[in-house]
């Protein structure tokens, strides 16, 4: 029933839904969940299949992915991440049919985004909006992201308030001091270092960066239902046949 469901309304459009973190200090996962409407994506049976996607994609950062470099990342598509085990044994394609049998309408697990940190002094934080009221290590909103950054007294309010700035100001990327210029209009600005920091203005994100020792390692952030670039930088995409259902 929610297989024959699911094939009937795979080609209609989902561009609603959710976008989830779950996270450690050493591990990230950042996954996308769409839906055709907003009534659907905030039904109960909506965020427990969020919930199970970004578990099992969490899984995934713990399990297999090799180090590489201060992180690994690694980028799954809509197929590698449904090839996923779910709680229960099966898999979250198969978990996602059920799902759309039951609501009556398309969803798509879209993407998701495995990090690894590889580093003792590298930590893994993450942040979605609107959050929670009580800050966890899982959260959903309609924007996250993962941030990976070195800091010696290990303040992870901040890395958090950070990446809250990145989900905020979309920086396009980190910027280089020595390479990039500061745009004229800061309301235009898309280098995260040079952006006027969102808890507080009055400072650029680098000046609060260099108060409080903070290196950046790297970010992702994902805005539910945007355009995605087929080749994302700096991520690695594995082949869709070493993408194994989770034992």
């Amino acid at each position: 029933m929610g297989w024959a469901k699911a094939t009937k309304l795979a080609g209609r459009t989902a561009l609603q839904g959710l976008v989830a973190v779950k996270f450690d200090k050493g591990h990230g996962a950042l996954v996308e969940l769409n839906c055709e409407t907003d009534f659907v994506a905030k039904n109960d049976k909506f965020h427990k299949m969020m919930e199970d996607a970004t578990l099992a994609a969490f899984k995934f950062a713990h399990t297999h992915l090799q180090a590489k470099g201060p992180i690994t990342k690694m980028e799954l598509d809509s197929e590698q991440l449904g090839n996923l085990q779910a709680e229960g044994g099966k898999k979250l394609s198969e978990t996602l049919a059920l799902f759309i049998g039951t609501v009556g309408e398309n969803a798509v697990l879209r993407r998701a985004e495995c990090w690894k940190a590889n580093q003792n002094e590298v930590k893994i934080t993450a942040y979605t909006h609107p959050a929670p009221a009580t800050p966890g290590d899982y959260s959903a909103g309609k924007y996250g992201a993962l941030l990976a950054y070195k800091q010696p007294n290990d303040l992870q309010d901040f890395g958090r308030q950070l990446c809250q700035h990145i989900v905020g100001c979309a920086p396009v990327k980190i910027g280089d001091k020595e390479k990039d210029k500061p745009a004229k209009n800061s309301d235009d600005e898309t280098c995260l270092i040079f952006q006027e920091y969102l808890l507080d203005p009055s400072y650029t994100v680098e000046e609060v960066m260099e108060q409080n020792k903070l290196e950046i390692i790297d970010y992702v952030r994902f805005s539910c239902g945007e355009a995605v670039e087929s080749n994302m930088p700096g991520v690695e995409k594995q082949p869709l046949d070493t993408v194994q259902t989770l034992q």
